[in-house]
């Protein structure tokens, strides 16, 4: 009893220590750049909006008001909403090795913004074709998947490979036929993955479709522990499972699109964080989509910092990502093969 209560203490601890990790994460994001900014600058930079008058260098509050702070907002964002949306997905569909793009929506945006960019369209609308094209994918796997002659979670799985495979040989053909010169670099660009060109217009077009979806996680993350039940059993508690589960891959949906047309196709966030928040929380998702949301946009404003920092040239976010997220899972797999 004493040491289920040690534990029980522990857990508790885990979201106010993960909200420290995330502040210092943030902090530590000014300093980093061509441009350090030290802690009285940032300070002053924020309160020179208020109305404070004191020294500080122009240029500072310039750089911590159009290039930091927005870049770092939006990977704080970015990373929150596709561990949320990974750790719903796990535990909605039952199996560690789902991803929040399971379904096509990240192929789905990856096609939108591609032919956004063929186009010739602006940042926004770019933008704009990726959330669109992101749920345009997802509501075409839910749609073929009520036909398909499998279970229905099974028949969803499958019906994602369908969506993602054909929407990955529409971004393969708009890149065939891309301007070498110009288009295909733009679009290659995008699909890497990168917060280089992030502001606070773009990120506000994105901030509502999250704060939408992570809202609904929160408010029916008790819920999800009952998805992760058997679906007969799940009825028998009173629980309309398919109406829930709806709910939850629309809201899924609505944070995985919105991340990838603010930041591109940025892997492996939804996949590995949710297994590092289990491993502090538990499997309880009333403690795990918090958990997940804030350990991931730490995670991911810390990533941001290396593509930053370590080469003289900025890497692209996404191929960061992928570089430390494949060793890790390769890790964790020989780890529960030695148990």
């Amino acid at each position: 009893m004493r040491q289920r209560r040690g534990e029980y203490a522990r857990r508790r601890a885990v979201l106010p220590g993960l909200l420290l990790l995330l502040a210092g994460a943030v902090l530590l994001s000014f300093w980093v750049g061509y441009y350090p900014l030290s802690p009285a600058e940032v300070a002053g930079a924020f309160l020179s909006r208020l109305g404070w008058e004191g020294e500080i260098a122009p240029q500072a509050v310039t750089i911590f008001w159009r290039v930091r702070l927005p870049r770092i907002l939006s990977a704080a964002l970015i990373g929150a909403s596709l561990a949320a949306a990974g750790s719903a997905y796990q535990s909605m569909f039952r199996n560690p090795l789902v991803s929040p793009d399971i379904l096509g929506v990240s192929s789905g945006a990856g096609l939108g913004a591609s032919l956004a960019i063929l186009g010739g369209c602006p940042g926004w609308l770019v933008q704009l074709a990726a959330f669109a094209g992101g749920l345009a994918a997802v509501a075409l796997t839910c749609a073929v998947s009520r036909r398909a002659a499998h279970a229905r979670t099974l028949g969803l799985v499958l019906t994602g490979s369908m969506v993602t495979a054909l929407c990955n040989a529409g971004v393969t053909m708009v890149k065939y036929v891309s301007d070498p010169n110009s288009v295909l670099q733009q679009i290659t660009f995008w699909l890497m993955g990168s917060l280089q060109r992030a502001d606070m217009a773009s990120l506000g077009r994105s901030f509502w479709p999250m704060a939408v979806g992570l809202a609904v996680l929160l408010a029916l993350r008790w819920r999800i522990n009952l998805l992760t039940l058997e679906e007969e059993e799940a009825r028998s508690l009173g629980m309309d499972v398919a109406l829930y589960r709806r709910v939850l891959i629309l809201a899924s949906t609505l944070l995985s699109a919105a991340a990838v047309c603010l930041g591109g196709l940025v892997g492996w966030v939804g996949l590995m964080v949710p297994h590092m928040a289990r491993a502090l929380v538990g499997a309880d998702c009333r403690r795990l989509i918090p958990a997940s949301a804030l350990l991931g946009a730490s995670y991911l404003v810390l990533m941001d910092d290396a593509a930053r920092a370590l080469f003289s040239m900025e890497l692209p976010l996404g191929v960061v990502t992928s570089v430390v997220g494949a060793p890790f899972f390769i890790l964790l797999i020989l780890r529960k093969e030695g148990r």
